[in-house]
């Protein structure tokens, strides 16, 4: 098996362990210009009937992998619990992946389903979501100015540059992701933006931090900036009250 046909030893891999598969997509870094030595196969898999869904971690060939076994209604199920998160995987495997089995079908019918909704779009950010999000970079700011320690100092510059790259796709209306994939998507709707952040990300590490609120404070500035005095929110978080209780 060659290293370097990833669609092949995907191929190969639901052949071996799931003949019956009705359809199977190659999905993430494999099928894009950036793969490099460590990229591994991320494989769906659509099988007939009432499947359980699962995920495994597995070596095949020279190949690490992981794949993701679904029926068609549990792929339905996921996609449908990852939407309102603004970010799901598993449309992102199956709309900009390639098909490597389709049987009767449902690979390109599920692909054309996928492709829709990446196009739609994530739900629309609210106004409270992002005074949410402003609040909490100003709050990290504010953490950031007083900080004396360096080990604190890694974690809070950190966590400010996750949640910007955050709030510019959310600003934007853009799918979330993460890792690698929140770097390339903010790179999607500002060029250059995570080598940028890299920058004054390294000279906060440093203590040299103007760099990185001088960006926080350029990101922030379009949505009414940074955000502290007077913001409130009240009541339980979710849909529901916990249930009454006298106790822990």
């Amino acid at each position: 098996m060659e290293i370097f046909e990833p669609t092949r030893a995907a191929a190969e891999l639901v052949q071996a362990q799931h003949p019956d598969a009705l359809a199977a997509f190659l999905g993430g870094s494999a099928v894009t210009a950036r793969r490099t030595p460590y990229s591994d196969l991320d494989v769906v898999v659509v099988l007939a009937g009432e499947q359980e869904p699962s995920r495994s971690s597995l070596r095949f060939g020279a190949w690490p992998a992981e794949v993701y076994v679904h029926s068609e209604a549990s792929w339905w199920w996921f996609v449908r619990r990852e939407i309102p998160q603004r970010s799901s995987p598993l449309l992102s495997m199956c709309a900009d992946g390639v098909v490597i089995v389709d049987r009767d079908g449902t690979g390109a019918r599920l692909q054309d389903s996928a492709r829709e909704l990446m196009v739609a779009g994530p739900p629309e950010v609210t106004a409270g979501e992002l005074e949410d999000r402003r609040y909490a970079l100003t709050d990290l700011l504010d953490d950031l100015a007083g900080c004396t320690h360096v080990g604190e100092r890694l974690f809070i510059t950190t966590e400010i540059a996750r949640r910007l790259g955050e709030f510019v796709l959310l600003r934007t209306g853009a799918w979330l992701g993460g890792g690698k994939w929140l770097a390339r998507r903010a790179d999607e709707v500002r060029p250059g933006f995570s080598a940028e952040l890299e920058a004054v990300t390294r000279e906060a590490l440093e203590g040299r931090t103007s760099g990185l609120v001088a960006l926080v404070d350029e990101v922030l500035a379009p949505s009414g900036g940074r955000l502290w005095e007077g913001y409130r929110r009240s009541g339980y978080p979710g849909s529901a009250p916990p249930a009454s209780h006298a106790g822990p």
